[in-house]
């Protein structure tokens, strides 16, 4: 989650690439579309996450009514049973400096489109160019958020091992005041989730017998779900019972609450292109105070601030050049001092595949623009490749100048928010609040949440057996399957839909990073003009 600060209204924001983004936007939005009438992908999605994350809409609904409704975690000494609303959530000491952060990214963003596009409306409704999110809908005692999903991140674990990870319940926004009417009722969801971050272990963590808490014991309760053919209020009780995954979760384990939410949208019309802007904060709950404060976000490299700057373009180049760092970016671990990062984000939606400044690190390497004075030259990251290479380190991702380039962008909030989501998230959920929430083509999570899966079950059995996890990735658009073929031919690794590269007859003419980014036979690589080799898995041209 973090800030793409060019907001300088439609034209400009778009930059070139204009049309080859719209053209993605079109194939990625009719690929959703056939995924949720009900392709094979879609009826097996439901299989990839068990296990690592709880995705079963009437289980959730139980969870949400009980110790895992959003009142509860913030507030497990509430009296009250009724779910908390929002009028009531955001009057909470607590939650006063989140409010007061949106309010101030509300302002921020209105005054720089304002300042960059003045003939561009903006505002709440669809009078203006530039259609604001409606602040009193998220203030509102008619409307709360609704637990839509938790999920196993033991795969972030290198952070701290003592904590075995995160566990995530996220959290969507919802009107209680729309009436159902039955299945073509309007969903009363609103675009914005709030991820509540808890460690997986909390610290001194024990179980209700008083035995010590390991991370292995976890990742075996989660693990031990994989198989369970219940649903609904019987899965939900097995979750909580004293065996189960979530009886080790409870509110002391809270670290941190992330928001993500459509600030604004330019529909698509005779004269405009179609855009969504999406703002992401985090906020580090401080035990001391009992409140949560913004803090930067993890990774998101705060592009203008490091451009301004040559103390800490220099800095920069010099710390992510280093060997180990080289190392850390290539395996996806890395974690990028805060003096380089920013506290807010804008990820803009589409991104396409040609590189603009839509993404965060634009500008950063040398030759994306010329008139950037950039942090990277090209001999400055081969060198340092190199020089990790001649090191030992080795390297799986990061094997030339533009994987470096798209690393960058894949470890910021932003740019892994572009990658492959479903209307700017990774994990809507399935909205249990609906006619039918149980319907099984409904597809919960983006390819590149589904795509994962298959690393996060490994590192979990690795805790389980005892086995040092291999907490590397690979890059957000192409899956790490560690040796599985459970994904192959599907929209997550090579079949129809899938990312690529399109491949030259001559193989010292592919990029050394992307040459396993190939399509499942009867399908080829088709990309958008001249501008990327970056494209996605169609069937082939006659």
């Amino acid at each position: 989650m973090r800030p793409e600060r060019a907001q300088r209204g439609p034209r400009r924001l778009w930059g070139r690439g204009q049309v080859q983004f719209q053209v993605q936007f079109q194939v990625r939005f009719l690929a959703i579309i056939l995924v949720l009438l009900g392709s094979a992908q879609a009826q097996s999605a439901a299989l990839l996450e068990r296990g690592a994350a709880i995705t079963d809409p009437l289980a959730l609904r139980e969870l949400d009514r009980g110790r895992f409704g959003l009142s509860r975690i913030l507030m497990p000494m509430r009296s009250a049973d009724a779910p908390i609303t929002n009028s009531q959530l955001f009057a909470l000491p607590s939650i006063a400096p989140v409010r007061k952060a949106l309010d101030d990214e509300f302002e921020r963003y209105v005054t720089r489109h304002k300042a960059g596009q003045a003939s561009e409306t903006i505002g709440v409704g669809s009078a203006y160019d530039l259609q604001l999110f409606d602040r009193a809908l998220l203030y509102s005692p008619a409307s709360r958020f609704v637990l839509a999903g938790i999920i196993n991140r033991m795969d972030r674990a290198y952070l701290t091992e003592a904590n075995c990870g995160e566990i995530r319940l996220i959290y969507r926004l919802t009107r209680t005041d729309v009436p159902e009417t039955g299945d073509a009722a309007t969903s009363p969801r609103l675009p914005m989730t709030l991820n509540v971050v808890l460690k997986a272990k909390a610290d001194h963590a024990t179980t209700r017998d008083g035995a010590a808490i390991t991370c292995a014991e976890i990742a075996r309760r989660w693990l031990a779900t994989a198989d369970s053919p219940l649903t609904g209020a019987e899965l939900a009780e097995q979750l909580l019972s004293s065996n189960g995954p979530l009886d080790l979760i409870e509110p002391a384990n809270i670290d941190l609450m992330e928001t993500n939410l459509q600030i604004a949208h330019v529909p698509k019309s005779a004269t405009r292109d179609f855009r969504t802007d999406y703002l992401l904060k985090v906020f580090h709950y401080n035990a001391q105070n009992g409140a949560f404060e913004p803090v930067p976000l993890e990774n998101q490299i705060d592009r203008e601030r490091i451009l301004a700057d040559d103390h800490l373009k220099r800095d920069f180049r010099a710390w992510l050049l280093d060997v180990r760092h080289i190392g850390e970016l290539d395996r996806g671990t890395v974690l990028i001092p805060e003096k380089f990062l920013a506290t807010a984000a804008i990820a803009a939606t589409p991104a396409g595949f040609a590189a603009s400044n839509l993404q965060p690190a634009f500008g950063l390497v040398q030759g994306d623009d010329a008139t950037i004075d950039a942090v990277f030259k090209e001999s400055d990251v081969v060198a340092a490749l190199k020089r990790a290479a001649d090191s030992g380190v080795g390297l799986e991702n990061v094997r030339s100048l533009a994987g470096f380039e798209r690393r960058l962008n894949d470890v910021t909030c932003s740019g892994c928010h572009q990658t492959r989501g479903i209307g700017g998230f990774h994990f809507p959920g399935v909205d249990w609040m609906a006619a039918h929430p149980s319907n099984s083509t409904v597809v919960p999570a983006s390819p590149h949440f589904f795509g994962d899966q298959i690393r996060r079950r490994d590192i979990l059995t690795s805790w389980r057996d005892g086995r040092p996890p291999d907490y590397s990735r690979g890059f957000s658009s192409r899956p790490q399957l560690r040796g599985s073929t459970e994904l192959a031919g599907t929209e997550y690794d090579d079949g129809w839909g899938a990312h690529c590269y399109q491949q030259k007859p001559d193989a010292a003419d592919n990029d050394r990073s992307f040459r396993s980014w190939a399509c499942a036979e009867g399908l080829a690589c088709q990309v958008v003009g001249n501008a990327s080799r970056m494209g996605m898995c169609f069937i082939k041209s006659r």
